[in-house]
């Protein structure tokens, strides 16, 4: 009689891939997670794909990081050669999505180029991004996931992707993607921090407004998103819920870096059962209306349901 359910088709693990290390590195304010090295990301990925899980998300953490980002489309770059081992790996078994940001690449952590006065320019920004798509579809990704928030960033790149002959690489655009404060354990496993203590309130959606959430959501559809993601996931239900009422294309949500760790770090006070308490989170974000969840609990996730 249950009218939401949540199987592990629902589910997207976020992997972390760092170059130049020899064994995966604990992520401590994530515990469980780790960069991974090439060798263990495809361990990971394939025991993922035999629990069922039926996609991963990728975020690099380069060695180099520049003004520019520039590791993020190069051929080479980490997030490329271990898109193209993965392929090797898992072949079409799992939809691999890339994420597309220069954060984790910048030597100032922010998303995009910075304007010589401190702020992000947009159109600057544009032409990388574009130059990543492209880099991440030549190494195999299925799906490429801008996540800057910049203006126009889904025309850009499907314009890209479309005259480079990569017209079946999908689009998961970070539409309403909020300045949290929620991100802070990400920011520890991708080594970004922001140059002058700065923030993204100057292209991140602003947490009172959801209004404007809906009307990026509906432009980036416009644009030729082929899907579209709410992030956070907990604290922003409502969201998720008039995102649900307002459109037909698929809709994501992410349970990030902080909501996960609020729940881990809980759990091993004793004061919640970890297990219970994240299935429950999940299953209300399935209820308010998302279709898939990027979680760092899909392993974990995949093994109850899996019981």
């Amino acid at each position: 009689m249950a009218e939401t359910r949540l199987s592990v088709d629902d589910l997207v693990a976020p992997l972390f891939i760092r170059e130049g290390i020899e064994t995966p590195r604990p992520v401590a304010s994530l515990p469980g997670v780790v960069q991974h090295t090439r060798v263990s990301l495809r361990s990971e990925v394939t025991e993922m794909r035999d629990l069922g899980i039926p996609a991963v998300i990728l975020f690099g953490v380069p060695e180099n990081k520049d003004a520019f980002g520039s590791g993020a489309w190069n051929p080479d770059g980490i997030v490329q050669v271990a898109l193209r081992d993965l392929r090797d790996e898992v072949g079409d078994d799992m939809v691999l999505i890339a994420d597309l940001c220069v954060d984790e690449y910048t030597d100032h952590g922010h998303c995009g180029v910075l304007d010589g006065r401190g702020s992000v320019d947009n159109d600057a920004t544009l032409e990388l991004y574009t130059q990543i798509a492209v880099a991440q579809a030549d190494a195999g990704a299925t799906i490429t996931a801008p996540s800057g928030m910049m203006d126009g960033q889904v025309a850009a790149i499907r314009a890209a992707l479309d005259g480079a002959g990569h017209q079946q690489t999908a689009i998961l655009a970070y539409a309403a993607k909020y300045a949290s404060a929620l991100y802070g354990p990400f920011r520890d496993a991708v080594d970004v921090e922001i140059v002058d203590g700065g923030d993204r309130r100057g292209y991140q959606q602003d947490p009172p407004n959801v209004g404007e959430a809906l009307v990026e959501i509906l432009g980036d559809i416009d644009q030729g998103a082929d899907m579209v993601m709410v992030k956070p996931a907990l604290a922003y239900l409502d969201v998720i819920a008039k995102a649900r009422a307002a459109i037909d294309v698929p809709l994501a949500a992410y349970h990030v870096s902080g909501e996960f760790a609020m729940v881990q770090a809980a759990a091993a006070n004793g004061w919640i059962d970890g297990d219970a308490v994240g299935m429950e989170h999940l299953l209300s974000i399935r209820r308010a209306g998302a279709d898939f969840i990027l979680t760092y609990l899909a392993r974990r996730a995949a093994e109850l349901l899996g019981n």
